[in-house]
C-alpha cells in the first residue's frame, strides 16, 4: 500500500482531539522536566541543547505548540509527537492512538 494510502486510512482529527482531552498527562510522559504555567506545558526541549525553561511551549487547551529558540512549532499533540520522536505525522498518530488504546482508523 502506498504511504498516500495510508495517511488516508488514519483518523487524524479523531487521534488529536482525543489527545487534547488528555494533554496533561501526555505532556507529563513526553516531556517530565516540564512545569504548567496557565494553559501551558513549559519544558526543555529534548532535541535540542536546552538549558532553561520558556522558548518550549505546549498549549493545553488547544494542543499548539512552539519552541521559538528552534523555530520549530506545529497545531496539535500529533506533530509534537511526530517532532519529539523524529518520525513522520502518520506514525506519530499510530503511536499515539496505541498510547491512547484507540483505534488509529476509527
Amino acid at each position: 500500500m502506498s504511504s498516500e494510502g495510508q495517511h488516508s486510512q488514519v483518523n487524524f482529527k479523531r487521534i488529536a482531539d482525543q489527545a487534547l482531552t488528555n494533554s496533561g498527562s501526555i505532556v507529563r510522559q513526553w516531556l517530565p522536566d516540564g512545569r504548567r504555567e496557565g494553559a501551558e506545558w513549559t519544558a526543555l526541549n529534548p532535541r535540542r541543547a536546552d538549558r532553561r525553561r520558556g522558548s518550549f511551549r505546549i498549549n493545553l487547551d488547544t494542543g499548539r505548540w512552539g519552541d521559538f529558540a528552534a523555530g520549530a512549532s506545529g497545531g496539535d499533540l500529533i506533530s509534537l509527537a511526530a517532532y519529539l520522536a523524529d518520525i513522520t505525522q502518520v506514525e506519530a498518530a499510530r503511536r499515539v492512538a496505541a498510547m491512547l488504546g484507540i483505534d488509529p482508523h476509527g
